[in-house]
């Protein structure tokens, strides 16, 4: 190699390594140059990532996204729940765009029985959508998720508001629920549309499926009669009202339309109603043994579907209390959700009862002192009765000497003849021997209405009179471990006090009557003692009223027994037999009486031969 050849290589390494030297990239050009060939590796990976984050969405997520973006309401199947709250002067109602559905419910002017917030129910607990098949899926709206349109709001007086949740299928195909709340009500008014979905909808039945799911959770301090006094009412189109079971697990099919539907608790009810009925509807009714859970609803009904490009439906949700006024003025048999009681009870409940506690209501005293006039003013009507029982019983009572004579003489051998010489006295006396109780039976009505008042009524709830902190339930100064065989964990004051007056006014009865010391006059003294303990969990308003009752019949009986003198009446009676009587026509009564006798001491004549 010559001099020339060897300065050219020299010369060209020189330039080559300045070369490299100059144009080395920066530490920023390189660390751009790595995340171009991050990026290239992960594109021919098949992995991509969104832009602004950092997780990293793998094929398969990315297919299926796809997939189900593609699917009928497939957007609708994700996404993130948003709350609207419609609120007035009496409830507050949170919706979910999760199913566009009600998602809890608060009655602001109530209390749990632990002063904590009412809710009727929240969650999951609620349950209502519609289901329907579309080509290649079932729908169910409950699942899925609306889009609000529009915003929370307050309304009072006579104003009010609307917003809609909107499920859409396409811009032109979407279902509605639009929910409007007015001012001052326990209203709220659901109209349900659907538009453009008549090309999509398989209306094989001709009808979609409105599925309706509630638990209740508990309000009242005592749980097990919240379970039995809460059930599932309804009322067909004809106007007749019934319901499912208060004390066990029953579901029904009913064949006639139904105009509505109660979720019945304790004190507080949902009430559905259709504007158009409701057809081939399922409900069921379960008992929850949970702690804090009381049962469980479920309704399935059917909506007409008519194909028409746009169909609608009316419906109304009542959120409010069993309070009998309230339930009245909404109208549509609402009040016939409270069990007043059947026959007689209802009559007297409904038409005597609730308007004289209403009367008295109205002067804003407290519920004790409600109660105790109710029941003076039910014992001032009864007195006329309560004074006629008592003097048949006194002319019993100046009788029986004569009686005890009569059994002496004829025997106990032959009761046929021992019976009619006993009403031969009577009839000579001017004595009928159920004078006594006829007035009593009389009576009886009035005092089992007040069975079923009393547990039923709302006012009571929360209400305190003296010791007791709740007249709607039990009080329970004394409290203890379960005893399983009796199923007793307190004992109630005001039932003690009712017992004990009872068992007063019994032996003041019998030590007033003579009453002869056979089992009648034991069982008298049973029976408080056995109620006592069927009412130890009943309210103590109704304890309370029994008690009053008791005491008033005592004092009654003290008062009366003052007027009456046994000496004067068996004079009447003795001038009465002394003088002769006109052949009275015998009454229906005395003729199947007498007819009776005849034929038993006959038979006896027979079997004697």
């Amino acid at each position: 190699m010559d001099r020339n050849n060897l300065i050219g290589f020299i010369l060209i390494f020189a330039i080559l390594g300045g070369s490299f030297y100059l144009m080395k990239p920066s530490q920023e050009e390189i660390k751009k140059e790595q995340q171009l060939q991050d990026s290239i590796k992960r594109a021919k990976e098949g992995v991509v990532v969104t832009k602004d984050s950092t997780r990293i969405t793998s094929p398969a997520e990315a297919v299926a996204d796809s997939v189900l973006a593609k699917q009928p309401f497939g957007v609708a199947s994700v996404g993130t729940e948003q709350v609207i709250t419609l609120q007035n002067e009496r409830i507050a109602v949170n919706l979910s765009s999760k199913g566009g559905r009600v998602k809890s419910v608060e009655l602001k002017e109530e209390k749990n029985y632990d002063d904590s917030k009412l809710i009727l129910f929240d969650g999951d607990n609620n349950r209502f959508g519609l289901e329907f098949n579309v080509p290649g899926k079932a729908v169910k709206t409950n699942d899925l998720y609306f889009q609000p349109q529009g915003s929370s709001f307050t309304v009072s007086g006579e104003e009010s508001k609307s917003v809609t949740m909107r499920l859409s299928y396409s811009a032109d195909q979407y279902i509605d629920y639009i929910y409007t709340l007015a001012g001052n009500d326990y209203n709220l008014k659901l109209d349900i549309r659907t538009v453009g979905l008549n090309d999509l909808i398989d209306v094989k039945n001709k009808s979609l499926l409105l599925n309706w799911e509630t638990t209740l959770t508990q309000k009242e301090r005592n749980v097990k009669s919240e379970r039995e006094k809460s059930a599932i009412f309804f009322r067909d189109v004809e106007g007749e009202v019934d319901h499912l079971s208060e004390t066990s697990d029953e579901k029904e099919t009913v064949e006639n339309k139904l105009s509505w539907i109660a979720y019945k608790q304790h004190f507080f009810s949902t009430v559905l109603t259709s504007k158009d009925g409701l057809s081939n509807v399922n409900l069921n009714s379960v008992f929850l043994n949970e702690q804090g859970l009381v049962k469980t609803y479920q309704t399935t009904a059917d909506l007409a579907y008519t194909g028409q490009k746009e169909n609608q439906y009316g419906f109304s949700f009542f959120f409010g209390p069993n309070k009998y006024k309230t339930l009245k003025a909404e109208g549509n048999d609402f009040d016939k959700i409270i069990n007043m009681g059947w026959g007689p009870m209802g009559w007297i409940n409904k038409f005597i009862t609730v308007p004289i506690f209403d009367f008295l209501d109205g002067f804003h005293m407290g519920y004790g002192i409600v109660i105790l006039i109710l029941t003076l003013f039910l014992k001032f009507i009864m007195f006329p009765l309560t004074f006629k029982s008592y003097q048949s019983m006194a002319k019993m009572r100046v009788l029986k000497p004569q009686l005890d004579e009569i059994k002496e003489k004829v025997g106990e051998d032959n009761p046929m003849l021992l019976q009619q010489e006993q009403m031969k006295l009577y009839k000579q006396a001017g004595v009928n021997p159920l004078g006594g109780c006829l007035p009593l039976l009389l009576q009886m009505p009035f005092t089992l209405a007040f069975f079923f008042f009393f547990p039923n009524l709302f006012e009571l709830r929360g209400e305190s009179f003296l010791w007791i902190k709740d007249l709607s339930t039990y009080d329970a100064p004394i409290t203890f471990a379960n005893i399983p065989v009796i199923n007793v964990d307190h004992i109630s004051l005001m039932c003690v006090l009712m017992t004990l007056t009872t068992l007063l006014t019994t032996w003041y009865n019998n030590a007033t009557s003579g009453a002869a010391n056979n089992q009648m006059k034991y069982i008298g003294y049973i029976m408080p003692l056995v109620f006592f303990f069927v009412l130890n969990s009943f309210p103590a308003g109704l304890n309370y009223y029994y008690f009053l009752s008791a005491v008033l019949t005592f004092l009654t009986q003290v008062i009366i027994r003052q007027f009456i003198d046994d000496d004067k009446i068996l004079a009447k009676i003795e001038e009465k037999k002394s003088k002769p009587q006109a052949e009275k026509k015998k009454s229906s009564f005395q003729k199947k009486m007498e007819d009776m006798m005849r034929a038993q001491q006959a038979a006896q004549q027979n079997k004697k031969n």
